[in-house]
């Protein structure tokens, strides 16, 4: 298991996605790794410490909630940061995933690039 403190998770089903924000990661001198379905990521999470995972709200095999939950079993210092187009920040289902701890931040697609690294000093 990597003990690499400042690595990343990206999940999210869109390629192009994961693509930009390893680009605006790498940019910033961060390691990242990708998953582009649940499954991925939680065979991810079995094989290295991340300090972060940036999570699509809604992937093909599981609601990105549900991933955060199982995301948070398996490395509960983990901090999940919700990317979605589906969701808003005031919804009340994001409202309660940050209140509870299951989410540790949210992000709008589309995001600026402002915000992504906001959320890296928080």
């Amino acid at each position: 298991m990597s003990e690499q403190s400042d690595l990343i998770l990206i999940v999210d089903d869109e390629p192009d996605m994961c693509w930009a924000l390893e680009h605006l990661l790498h940019s910033q001198g961060l390691a990242t790794r990708r998953g582009l379905s649940a499954r991925e990521a939680l065979e991810l999470m079995q094989q290295e410490r991340f300090s972060r995972v940036f999570l699509d709200a809604k992937l093909p095999d599981m609601d990105g909630l549900e991933l955060a939950r199982r995301i948070l079993e398996i490395a509960p210092a983990t901090r999940v940061i919700m990317v979605s187009g589906y969701f808003y920040r005031n919804d009340v289902s994001i409202q309660e995933a940050v209140s509870q701890g299951l989410i540790h931040g949210f992000i709008s697609k589309p995001f600026l690039q402002e915000e992504i690294l906001k959320v890296l000093t928080a």
